[in-house]
């Protein structure tokens, strides 16, 4: 008996109808070093440019409505859908009577506009005032037409043209048919009709996301503290009060249109803050990784708001690095370069990276979005916090190691130079003797990383090195020296090649 009871209830369970309301899912494919949502709304208004070809991104609308399902075959109106669906991924069914099936489907967006209503009134009487120099005119009459901005009305003393933008038209009741909003129409065929739940499933384009950072240093550049913020743009022609919010990071192969459609929308921009709700949840999926806001939120139309990704992380550790490279930009040749008049000497300053490793223990290890990461410092005379540095990451997993380049140390020099060369072609054999010296001008001691390239060949060795290096790989060798505050340090070394 009690088996029997626990299965009734887990099938009533199983069977419960999901409660009226919108889930959304938006995916995005934003380059953050060359994508702005605000910047690209701002833009688009600034062009009166009213569509959403070039927006990096979609969403999945999946929408549970309560509507009058027809008894046998007859027709359904859906409206309030997104203007740039994609009529070829709407999925529908009766949660109520599975058996309803859809026949035909039509999406409908020709809207009104001014152009299209007076167009339904050909034929009709219409009053209108007309700018004539310092007194408007009056014409009242049959409209004759109304295309190429121009209206054409038969009045009693003759046929009189005015342009559509300047007249102040007055008309007699609404036309009905007119549509107000995108619509998709559905010839269902089901055998009972009646209000039913019907869930619905589509793609639509005009929205995306990407992911910042803010990174608060300590004063030891010791640690650090970070917040996430999530830019989350909808252009795509209808909003979505109280819905279910997720993202997917990852890059998700989805194929594009070539040409831009050719509908048109008008957008505004509406910035937001919201720091409530403690963040998205983050879980894998399939190969990718979602995030799901943990509470309903409104994403409106036209409008980019910005949503906390995940909770404030505080007191992570962090560390500063001095990186000076001065043979960057050589690749390996496709042969030896006997050439000895070619030579890389050049003087420049390390940049200054941050990095911090991804992990549980260090009181991270979540996925972190492809985004900008900005940087700021405190400044302990006023405790203000100013900002010293920005740079892009890529999706990057838990468990790895975020780097972030903030920009060139002021102080801190370095010069390299080539002190000696041979070259023995009958031994197939050259060697060349580097010099790097580091210069600091600091009132303390830095640490350097000096990379260095040997260039000339792929098959190479060192030898008479001044301080010891680390190989990096087949190509990059580091030397980490201690440069004295206001002192100098030469980093010395001869590259062998053979071939």
């Amino acid at each position: 008996m009690l088996l029997a009871t626990t299965l009734l209830v887990a099938l009533a369970a199983a069977t419960e109808l999901p409660k009226p309301g919108t889930s959304l899912t938006v995916y995005s494919s934003a380059d953050p070093a060359g994508f702005d949502p605000r910047s690209f709304v701002q833009q688009q208004r600034q062009m009166g440019m009213d569509n959403v070809f070039g927006v990096p991104g979609y969403g999945v609308v999946k929408e549970v409505r309560k509507v009058a399902v027809p008894k046998g075959v007859g027709s359904l109106s859906f409206t309030d859908v997104a203007a740039w669906i994609d009529p070829t991924t709407v999925s529908f069914s009766d949660l109520e009577d599975p058996a309803t099936t859809v026949l035909e489907q039509n999406f409908q967006f020709d809207l009104v506009s001014p152009s299209k209503l007076m167009e339904r009134y050909v034929g009709q009487q219409v009053s209108m005032v007309v700018p004539m120099g310092e007194e408007p005119s009056r014409i009242t009459g049959t409209l004759l037409s109304a295309n190429q901005g121009q209206l054409v009305v038969q009045t009693a003393d003759g046929v009189r043209i005015a342009p559509m933008g300047a007249a102040q038209v007055e008309l007699g009741a609404l036309p009905g048919g007119l549509l107000t909003k995108p619509t998709l129409v559905w010839k269902l065929a089901g055998k009972d009709g009646g209000d039913h739940l019907v869930r619905t499933t589509y793609q639509t384009a005009g929205m995306t996301w990407r992911a910042d950072y803010n990174l608060v240093l300590d004063g030891s550049d010791a640690k650090a503290g970070i917040t996430a913020w999530v830019t989350l743009m909808n252009l795509s022609g209808a909003s979505y009060p109280d819905t279910e919010l997720k993202l997917v990071a990852g890059n998700v192969q989805k194929v594009e249109a070539q040409q831009p459609r050719g509908r048109m929308l008008k957008t505004e921009m509406l910035a937001m803050a919201d720091a409530a709700g403690g963040g998205f949840q983050e879980k894998e999926f399939f190969e990718y990784h979602l995030y799901t806001l943990p509470r309903r939120t409104d994403v409106l139309q036209n409008s980019t708001q910005q949503i906390a990704l995940f909770p404030p992380v505080a007191d992570f550790k962090v560390t500063k690095q001095l990186v000076l490279d001065l043979a960057g930009g050589v690749g390996q040749p496709g042969a030896p370069i006997v050439d000895r008049d070619f030579v890389v000497a050049r003087k420049g300053n390390p940049s200054v990276l941050v990095s911090f490793e991804n992990r549980k223990e260090n009181a991270l290890g979540m996925p972190l979005p492809a985004g900008k990461v900005r940087v700021y410092k405190e400044d302990p005379a006023d405790g203000t916090l100013e900002f010293v540095g920005e740079d892009l990451i890529q999706h990057t997993p838990r468990n790895e190691t975020v780097k972030v380049r903030l920009g060139e140390a002021f102080d801190v020099v370095g010069e390299r130079t080539r002190t000696d060369f041979s070259i023995d072609n009958g031994a197939k054999r050259m060697t060349e003797t580097i010099a790097v010296e580091v210069r600091n001008q600091k009132p303390r001691a830095q640490r350097v990383r000096v990379i260095e390239r040997p260039y000339r060949w792929t098959n190479w060795s060192i030898s008479g090195n001044s301080a010891d290096f680390t190989k990096l790989d087949s190509g990059t060798v580091a030397f980490d020296v201690d440069v004295p505050a206001e002192g100098k340090v030469t980093v010395k070394y001869t590259a062998t090649y053979t071939w």
